[in-house]
């Protein structure tokens, strides 16, 4: 593992582990509760988030469009839910190979050139499903493009923000970053009615062209070595951390080097199992909320809007407990987490109606989006130099699966047992989460002084 010989070393003292199989521990922090940042971090921040926000407008369309595409091309049910599964397999391989990708070119500024090309791929596809999505094969073909950039750009997008940013703020940059879900959870529904009520749903997919190649242009400008080196000696100054010793490195030997570096951790392979279980609980939750509001009697755009609610204080929960990770530490954050996605879990039998939807789902909001950016924290400080690649195989293997696996479990209970039975399973198996998680070593040296 090398880097340029021209580049600073980090500073002695500060922990920093060299072998990215061992676990470098962040220091934790004692400083004022207001993260400092340069510059330059916060406007990564801005963009990183901007691109989140992207991916989850990405993945709002197509449920919210896809009753118009099964009417325009006649499709069964076993052809929506093609799309579905082509989505998710290209997913998969994005993830993987972006990831993995991300480590072979090389961290820090290197790292924008590998996400400028996965965010590419979503700008040239939603442009091209706009233009030439004619039939079914065309439009099922061009999820694959789509489903590849959703795959690759969040995990070289989460390393990218992780590695502009003091270790001491890291969690709180990862939660800020990741608040591009919740609100774009809650805003895709009411951007799509607004599309629809004047043009066709291929328009929708304009969206994706039009923020990216935004995102791209500003993060080409920011994510410069230059850039980099200014944010690195700010933190030298000020007397925090690096995220890295040097600006950027690249894991030598063979080419399944990152893939190795991240599976010798343990960290990485229970994250992957920690991470899965959450995923199942929210796949199976969200994909049934608005057939359970609509059969308690709400119409199909309020129950719509409600089952969205989560996204109103999602924001809040990430920045929350991405923050206390920070101080407290990434295992006491997510165990809470666990228990709060537990309890609002079994809180969604209560609901009885709109106003006991919206009270439980903005309860949800505050646990539902937060374990992932206090995650992938975790995996930064874990295998700093290969945390492309095992967010790129969290990614894949744990969203992947639940992806393709969990509604259709979930629509099995619910038939067969109805919707009490449906979220005391999910409950359970979220709390399944505490065993994973028992054998992850903890990352923050909690109570320590920077």
């Amino acid at each position: 593992m090398s880097g340029s010989s021209s580049e600073k070393p980090g500073r002695p003292g500060t922990g920093v582990v060299e072998n990215a199989l061992e676990v470098a521990v962040n220091p934790g922090t004692s400083k004022p509760w207001l993260p400092k940042g340069h510059a330059m971090s916060w406007w990564t921040l801005v963009v990183t988030t901007g691109a989140i926000l992207m991916t989850s407008i990405d993945g709002g369309i197509l449920p919210a469009v896809l009753p118009a595409i099964t009417d325009e091309f006649g499709l069964n049910s076993v052809q929506a839910g093609l799309i579905n599964s082509v989505f998710f397999a290209s997913l998969i391989v994005g993830a993987i190979a972006f990831g993995w990708a991300s480590d072979r070119v090389g961290t820090g500024y290197r790292r924008t050139w590998t996400w400028n090309v996965a965010m590419l791929f979503a700008i040239v596809g939603g442009a091209l499903t706009f233009g030439f999505a004619g039939s079914f094969v065309a439009f099922l073909l061009l999820r694959i493009p789509m489903g590849i950039s959703r795959g690759g750009s969040e995990p070289v997008n989460v390393a990218l923000v992780g590695e502009w940013w003091p270790k001491e703020h890291r969690g709180f940059a990862l939660g800020v970053h990741h608040t591009g879900f919740p609100i774009g959870q809650f805003l895709t529904g009411a951007m799509i009615a607004v599309i629809l009520g004047v043009a066709g749903w291929r328009e929708a997919f304009l969206l994706i062209p039009l923020l990216g190649i935004v995102i791209v242009v500003l993060q080409a400008f920011i994510g410069t070595r230059r850039n980099q080196q200014k944010v690195y000696d700010w933190i030298d100054e000020n007397h925090l951390t690096r995220p890295l010793p040097e600006l950027s490195t690249r894991l030598s030997g063979s080419v399944l080097a990152p893939v190795k570096a991240a599976l010798a951790n343990r960290n990485v392979r229970w994250a992957v199992a920690l991470v899965f279980l959450f995923l199942w609980g929210e796949a199976g939750a969200v994909t049934f909320l608005t057939t359970q509001f609509v059969g308690q009697g709400m119409s199909q755009g309020q129950a719509a809007l409600i089952a969205g609610a989560s996204g109103i204080t999602g924001w809040i929960g990430q920045i929350v407990w991405g923050t206390l990770s920070d101080r407290t530490g990434r295992k006491s954050a997510i165990t809470f987490l666990v228990i709060g996605w537990s309890v609002s879990l079994l809180g969604m039998i209560f609901i009885t109606g709109p106003a006991s939807a919206w009270l439980v789902l903005l309860f949800w909001g505050l646990f539902r989006n937060a374990p992932f950016p206090v995650v992938y924290a975790l995996l930064l400080d874990s295998v700093p130099k290969a945390a492309g690649t095992a967010m790129g195989l969290m990614i894949g293997v744990a969203l992947g699966l639940s992806g393709v696996f969990a509604s259709v479990v979930a629509g099995g209970v619910i038939d067969r047992f109805g919707f009490t039975t449906h979220y005391v399973v999910l409950a359970a198996v979220v709390l399944l989460a505490l065993v994973p998680l028992s054998r992850i070593k903890e990352t923050v040296a909690v109570g320590t002084h920077a």
